[in-house]
């Protein structure tokens, strides 16, 4: 329900994402991809890419995934994330995502964020499953002040 075009045209207005370097790498079928480039100023104290940019990389793609199933107009309702190895040595993060159920309001997505080497090799550091919920679903029934 969302194209590769339109997905790549909401991550641009997202300022944050702008600022980190985020791209849209995939958006196909029931998958989609996020890859970042590894620099310095995403390190924490230990050399170590800052779980905060492994969160905001799974929340992204997490959503994109849903947004396969439920069309553009989403947010996140909630996603938990496991660190599974430390995110060193590599030139970029990829978080790859599928969407694994939707229904009519809100879908489930999984994640892996992995981070690759110059020679291509892949290794998983992070993983994640999240939901994505309809924004606006349509009509209210509340009082207006």
């Amino acid at each position: 329900m969302l194209d590769f075009e339109a997905g790549r045209t909401v991550l641009d207005a997202q300022p944050f994402s702008r600022m980190l370097g985020a791209r849209l790498t995939r958006l196909d079928g029931d998958r989609a991809t996020l890859t970042l480039d590894v620099r310095d100023d995403l390190r924490q104290q230990y050399g170590y890419i800052h779980g905060g940019v492994l969160s905001y990389l799974a929340d992204n793609a997490l959503t994109y995934a849903a947004a396969l199933g439920l069309g553009p107009d989403i947010i996140t309702s909630g996603f938990s994330i496991e660190y599974v190895a430390p995110a060193k040595d590599g030139r970029e993060l990829q978080a790859d995502a599928v969407l694994v159920h939707a229904g009519r309001t809100k879908a489930v997505a999984r994640c892996e964020i992995s981070m690759v080497s110059d020679d291509g090799t892949r290794r998983v550091v992070a993983t994640a499953l999240g939901t994505s919920m309809v924004r606006n679903r349509g009509t209210t029934t509340a009082v207006q002040h």
